[in-house]
């Protein structure tokens, strides 16, 4: 139905099937295909049986979800060339259903999805989301892996510390407990009632960030509702660019207004940290200080802290590896390290340790203990060898990591490398 490797959304009334939008793909899905897509779902509910997903013939996914009674969400996969198994790009489809979902609750509000009363202007509130769920969709490789991963996208500064002090003070002067320092994307640091938030609320601000960065303004307030902690009432998002990549962010109620916390309060606390910022932003894509050696022949790493639900990520392609030892792109890495990660949950790590353990993701958990049954222990570490790259994962109490080599690294000493690396990592971080 689609070209290998792209994605459709679809959104209908869960009811009389009425369809809401679709986002994805540039070759849209023809209104005949979409019908019978919600059709063989209804038949199915009409005759008792559920229908979740199916495969097509050309080695595509189709995944259908229902929220609330209310809408319906069908994503539909080209499949083929990522080189993810059937059961992983279900698991990828599945938590774009719901990711899409709570970007619909966090913008329109939970009321205004359930309660369906005017339809056609529901059409129209719903074209607010559409920026949010194409930079889900578009963040497929970009560096960016909290949706898939509920943890939130990190950057680990060469000095935390004051940063810290500044963020707490900030949001306190705002009368909030809620704040977040962002620099390319991802959160620096944030007062502790940020990170208690869900940690699918945490992923998809960080993402609503993301996409209010993009516009180019200096600063603005975005009503938002919180998918778990609030998804009927609504809270104010203030945002403010700091340096150009460098965003503080704070959840507040009806004051301070806008205008206020840019003048009295944004320059009494940030301006005194414009070279820290500056320090940070010097960080880039790598996420990770100067102060962590890695290898040359290290091609891509995904750190999660299980504690804290927060991740650091990144590619690293040098110059002085020759082609024909690795001839991999910065995107093509990024789609390998994705897939390595669900390739290790979907198989041996801890299913409800790694996701958030909301009740939508029963089917995952379901795939990884079919897997895992007759095992009489919990795998904690596992390694993939690809013609492209070396891939090795880890899991203990705290951290999960996953690492790609170049394929020269010989097999036998995956293991110390990966140990190594993260003990290099947490030594020189505290991560």
């Amino acid at each position: 139905m689609l070209q290998d490797g792209s994605t459709q959304l679809l959104c209908l009334t869960a009811s009389s099937g009425v369809p809401l939008f679709t986002r994805g793909a540039s070759k849209q899905l023809p209104f005949s295909v979409i019908g019978s897509l919600n059709g063989v779902h209804m038949f199915g509910g009409g005759q008792g049986a559920l229908l979740s997903s199916c495969e097509t013939e050309g080695g595509g996914k189709v995944v259908w979800k229902v929220f609330h009674d209310s809408v319906m969400l069908i994503a539909v996969s080209g499949g083929g060339s990522s080189g993810a198994c059937i059961g992983e790009e279900e698991s990828r489809l599945q938590r774009l259903l719901e990711n899409v979902w709570s970007c619909m609750v966090l913008v329109l509000g939970q009321d205004e999805l359930v309660n369906l009363r005017n339809i056609e202007r529901l059409k129209r509130d719903l074209r607010s989301c559409f920026c949010l769920i194409d930079k889900l969709l578009e963040e497929k490789h970009q560096g960016v892996l909290g949706d898939l991963t509920h943890c939130a996208d990190s950057l680990v500064p060469p000095n935390p510390t004051p940063l810290q002090e500044a963020v707490d003070g900030f949001a306190q002067a705002a009368d909030s407990e809620f704040g977040c320092l962002f620099v390319h994307g991802r959160i620096v640091v944030a007062t502790e009632k940020w990170w208690r938030l869900a940690p699918q609320e945490v992923v998809l601000l960080c993402a609503l960030v993301r996409t209010l960065s993009a516009s180019g303004s200096a600063s603005c307030d975005y009503p938002v509702f919180l998918p778990q902690g609030s998804p009927t009432v609504a809270h104010r998002l203030l945002r403010f660019q700091l340096l150009p990549g460098a965003d503080v962010c704070v959840l507040c109620g009806p004051t301070p207004s806008l205008q206020k916390a840019e003048t009295e309060l944004v320059g009494r606390f940030w301006s005194p940290l414009i070279e820290t910022l500056r320090s940070c932003l010097a960080v880039g894509e790598r996420c990770l200080p100067g102060s962590v050696p890695l290898r040359p022949d290290v091609l891509a790493l995904l750190l999660i802290n299980r504690e804290t639900r927060r991740s650091v990520s990144c590619v690293q392609i040098s110059s002085h590896h020759p082609l024909s030892d690795s001839s991999l792109s910065k995107s093509r890495c990024w789609e390998l390290l994705k897939l390595f990660y669900i390739f290790s949950i979907s198989r041996y790590f801890t299913q409800e340790e790694t996701l958030c353990g909301s009740p939508e993701e029963s089917t995952q958990s379901s795939h990884t203990e079919d897997f895992l049954h007759g095992f009489s222990h919990q795998p904690q570490q596992c390694y993939l060898v690809t013609e492209e790259c070396k891939s090795y994962g880890l899991q203990t109490q705290q951290h999960q990591f996953f690492l790609l080599v170049l394929p020269s690294v010989p097999t036998f000493a995956l293991r110390t490398v990966a140990t190594q690396t993260l003990a290099d990592i947490i030594s020189a971080t505290a991560f």
